[in-house]
């Protein structure tokens, strides 16, 4: 049985200063109402509304009324109607219509390796055996599972950044696991392993990810950071 513990689920990292510079791009671009429905599409109401508005924005688009009087104490505006016209895919770092990203992903999924496993050739894993070794190498069996929106079309379809490499997922995704295949590499339990995000390989993953699963870069940054631990870089 896997563990359920909050050790044992990925984290959606939240940079500040791309936070802070996407929130500028996006006002400067014009608009006066950010949307910050579903938690901030899963980045965190308060802090994405207090740097968004200290960019210049006029007010913020949120879910409840509970969320429009807990920024009120913040002297920060929201509403829960009306049209948001802030574009959030230069606030929150994601692509656009095209695939191009124009600021930095605010939002870097991490999860951390578990265990390592060496395989023959032949050699299956996860469900289905859907995976099978052609050659030696060895497997990482790594938090982050379906449960918390590595979608179970990612296996086999997508690659994670671990030790600033890129190595696919293989095999099924399962429902709070996957497994990575370090090919020919090695890796420490506890090694953090980038799902999408940050400024290295796994930087613009979150488009390969839509074009596999069908899902918006919003839908799967929501999800992802709706079931992840949420914490803070630089």
């Amino acid at each position: 049985m896997c563990e359920t513990t909050s050790s044992a689920l990925p984290r959606a990292m939240i940079s500040r200063s791309a936070l802070a510079a996407g929130a500028f791009a996006a006002v400067s671009a014009g608009g006066r109402v950010a949307d910050l429905r579903r938690d901030a599409w899963g980045h965190g109401v308060l802090a994405v509304a207090q740097l968004v508005t200290a960019a210049g924005a006029e007010r913020v688009l949120v879910d409840a009324r509970g969320e429009v009087e807990a920024l009120q104490l913040e002297g920060i505006d929201g509403v829960t109607t009306g049209e948001p016209d802030i574009d959030a895919t230069l606030l929150y770092g994601l692509p656009d219509a095209t695939g191009r990203t124009r600021t930095r992903p605010v939002m870097r999924l991490t999860g951390r390796v578990l265990s390592t496993k060496g395989l023959r050739p032949g050699d299956a894993v996860s469900y289905g055996y859907t995976y099978r070794a052609s050659r030696e190498t060895t497997v990482a069996l790594v938090t982050g599972g379906y449960a918390q929106g590595i979608v179970r079309a990612l296996g086999n379809r997508a690659e994670v950044e671990i030790d600033g490499a890129a190595r696919p997922i293989v095999g099924r995704v399962a429902m709070d696991v996957c497994v990575v295949d370090l090919q020919g590499a090695d890796a420490e339990a506890g090694a953090e392993v980038t799902y999408f995000g940050g400024e290295g390989q796994a930087g613009s993953s979150i488009a390969h990810w839509a074009a596999v699963t069908g899902m918006s870069p919003a839908e799967l940054v929501t999800v992802a950071g709706a079931h992840a631990v949420r914490g803070w870089e630089a």
